[in-house]
C-alpha cells in the first residue's frame, strides 16, 4: 500500500470441555465479520492482562475472548484456535468471515478466539487513516508527521504489542479455560504467532496449521515488491497461454507495461461512482494507486480472474474499474487493520533485521510496486518504539509437533518456498501446495475437510489429499458479465 506499509487478516463451552471455565465469565453473544455481516452465536467474555507482563504495576488491558462451542455434546478437550493475519487483524472477525471453512473441525472441537492485543476489541491500538497517506501523496517528512500524530493518539504504550508479548495472553487464556492443549491455525502473519507460541509453549500445543507461511528467517519488507511482481507476471503469462483470454486480451503484458509507464509520468483523472457510497466523483489515479489495486487483486483466485480485463480496459483509457478496486482496497485495509499494532510488529520484528546493503534496489525499482513500501517502512520505523522479542525469534521452529503447511503457487506475498524455509526443522510436517490458488488456502476446494482430518488425527503423513487435484480455479473474466461458462 502507498506510504503505509500494509504487508501484505477471527466463545463458554460445555462444562465437560472446560472444567476451569468459571474463572473467566462468558455469556451468550453474537460475533460477526463486521457491520452488515450476519451474526454467529457464541459465548464471549473479557480477559484481563497486564499491559507489560514484566511489570504488573504498569496497568491492565482488556482482551476480547469468544468461544464457538463444538457441535458434539461431548467434544474433544483441545480447541482449534484461528490466528488472524495483518498484522493487525481481528481473529474474531477473521473466523466469522470464513466460518464455513471451520465447520468440519467444529463437529468435534470448540473454536477458541482471542482478538490479539491491539486488534479488534482487545485494547485496540489504532489511529485514523489519512486519505492523503493512503493515496500515496505524502513525502517522507509528511509521513513522519503522520506517524508522530498516530503515536500521540494511541491509548497504550505501543512497545507491549509484539508477538512475543501476545503469545503470553493466549497461554494465559488456555490456562484460564482449562484446555489441556491447543490446535493452532495461523494465516499469513498468524503463522508467525503460531510458530512462536509453539516455540514458547510446546507442551500447550497439540497441532499446528500454517496457511500462507511467514518463515522466521525472513524479515518482511524488501521481498514484498519482488514477490508481487513475480505473481503478476505469472498471472499475465497464464492469460497469454489461455486461448480465450489471449483472444480477448492479446499482448496483455504490453497493456500492463503501457499503463505503468503512463501512470509513472502523471496520474489520470477518473470519474466514477464511489464503490462504498455510490456518489459520483472525480479522483486522481496514479502509479501508487495502481500498485495497491493490482496487489490486492492478486491475493485470491476470484479477483485474479478479473485482472486481465481491468488492465486491458485501462490500456484503452478506461481506468474506472481499477480506480474502484483501489478505493475498495484502501477502505477494507483501513477497516480491517489496527495500524498501531501493525507498526509495532513491523518495526520490532522485521525492520531491525533488514540489512539494507543486501537489498537489490534496482530489482525493487523494476517492479510495479517499486521501493515505496520498503522506504515507507524505514521512515515509520525510524521513530516507532520497538517492543520486546524473545531470543531466537528469527530462527526456524524446531519441533516434533504435527504441522501442516499450506501454500498457493499463485500467492503474491508468501510463496511456497517460504513454507519450505519454515519447515527446515519441523520433524513431523507436511507441505501441501494448491495449484492456481493465491494467499490463504483454508476455504479452497476440499481444504476444510483436509484440515479437519489433520486436526483429528494429528498425522500429517497419513492424510489423503487426492481431492486437491480437482480444486476449482476461477477462469479469467472476458467481460464484466463474468467468465465464459
Amino acid at each position: 500500500m502507498p506510504r503505509i506499509h500494509v504487508f501484505s487478516a477471527l466463545l463458554l463451552i460445555a462444562a465437560a470441555a472446560s472444567p476451569a471455565a468459571v474463572a473467566l465469565e462468558l455469556s451468550d453473544c453474537r460475533i460477526s465479520a463486521g457491520p452488515g455481516y450476519p451474526g454467529i452465536s457464541a459465548r464471549c467474555g473479557t480477559l484481563l492482562r497486564p499491559l507489560n507482563p514484566a511489570d504488573p504495576a504498569a496497568g491492565q488491558i482488556e482482551l476480547r475472548v469468544a468461544v464457538v462451542p463444538a457441535l458434539d455434546l461431548e467434544p474433544e478437550p483441545d480447541p482449534l484456535v484461528p490466528l488472524a493475519g495483518g498484522p493487525g487483524g481481528s481473529a474474531i472477525q477473521f473466523y466469522a468471515g470464513y466460518y464455513p471453512a471451520f465447520e468440519a473441525v467444529r463437529r468435534e472441537r470448540d473454536i477458541l478466539l482471542l482478538d490479539q492485543r491491539g486488534t479488534g476489541s482487545s485494547a485496540t491500538m489504532d489511529c485514523p487513516f489519512d486519505d492523503a497517506v493512503v493515496d500515496g501523496q505524502y513525502n517522507d517528512e509528511q509521513t513522519l508527521e503522520f506517524t508522530r500524530s498516530c503515536l500521540e493518539q494511541l491509548p497504550y504504550d505501543p512497545r507491549f504489542f509484539t508477538t512475543s508479548v501476545a503469545v503470553t495472553d493466549l497461554e494465559a487464556l488456555r490456562q484460564e479455560l482449562g484446555y489441556p492443549a491447543l490446535n493452532l491455525l495461523g494465516t499469513s502473519y498468524g503463522t508467525r504467532v503460531a510458530q512462536h507460541f509453539a516455540r514458547r509453549y510446546p507442551d500447550s500445543t497439540r497441532t499446528i496449521i500454517l496457511d500462507g507461511v511467514v518463515p522466521p528467517q525472513i524479515p518482511l519488507g524488501p521481498e514484498i515488491a519482488t514477490e508481487a511482481q513475480r505473481a503478476i507476471d505469472d498471472i499475465l503469462a497464464r492469460c497469454a497461454e489461455d486461448p480465450d483470454c489471449n483472444e480477448h486480451f492479446p499482448e496483455i503484458d504490453m497493456d500492463f507495461a503501457s499503463i505503468r509507464a503512463q501512470l509513472r509520468q502523471a496520474p489520470v483523472q477518473v470519474e466514477l461512482s464511489d464503490p462504498m457510497t455510490g456518489r459520483r466523483e472525480t479522483v486522481a489515479f496514479g502509479h501508487n494507486e495502481l500498485a495497491a489495486a493490482i496487489r490486492l487483486l492478486a491475493y485470491q483466485p476470484q479477483s485474479i480472474a478479473i485482472i486481465p480485463l481491468v488492465v486491458h480496459e485501462a490500456a484503452n483509457d478506461n481506468f474506472a474499474p481499477l480506480a474502484a478496486q483501489f478505493q475498495l482496497a484502501a477502505s477494507s485495509i483501513a477497516d480491517a487493520l489496527s495500524l498501531g499494532m501493525h507498526n509495532t510488529v513491523m518495526c520490532s520484528e522485521d525492520a531491525p533485521f533488514i540489512d539494507r546493503d543486501t537489498i537489490d534496489f534496482a530489482a525493487l525499482d523494476a517492479t510495479y510496486i517499486g521501493a515505496l513500501q520498503f522506504e515507507a517502512l524505514e521512515v515509520i520505523c525510524s521513530i516507532w518504539p520497538r517492543g520486546p522479542i524473545d531470543e531466537g525469534f528469527t530462527k526456524p521452529l524446531v519441533t516434533d509437533i504435527p504441522v501442516l503447511l499450506l501454500s498457493g503457487n499463485a500467492d503474491p506475498i508468501t510463496p511456497p518456498r517460504y513454507a519450505d524455509l519454515a519447515a527446515v526443522e519441523l520433524r513431523n510436517a507436511r507441505h501441501l501446495i494448491n495449484d492456481g490458488q493465491g494467499h490463504g488456502q483454508i476455504a479452497a476446494g476440499c481444504m476444510p475437510k483436509i484440515i479437519a482430518r489433520f486436526v483429528s488425527s494429528a498425522d500429517p503423513g497419513g492424510l489423503d489429499t487426492d481431492c486437491m487435484d480437482s480444486a476449482f480455479v476461477m477462469p479469467f473474466f472476458l467481460d464484466f458479465s463474468g467468465p465464459m461458462p
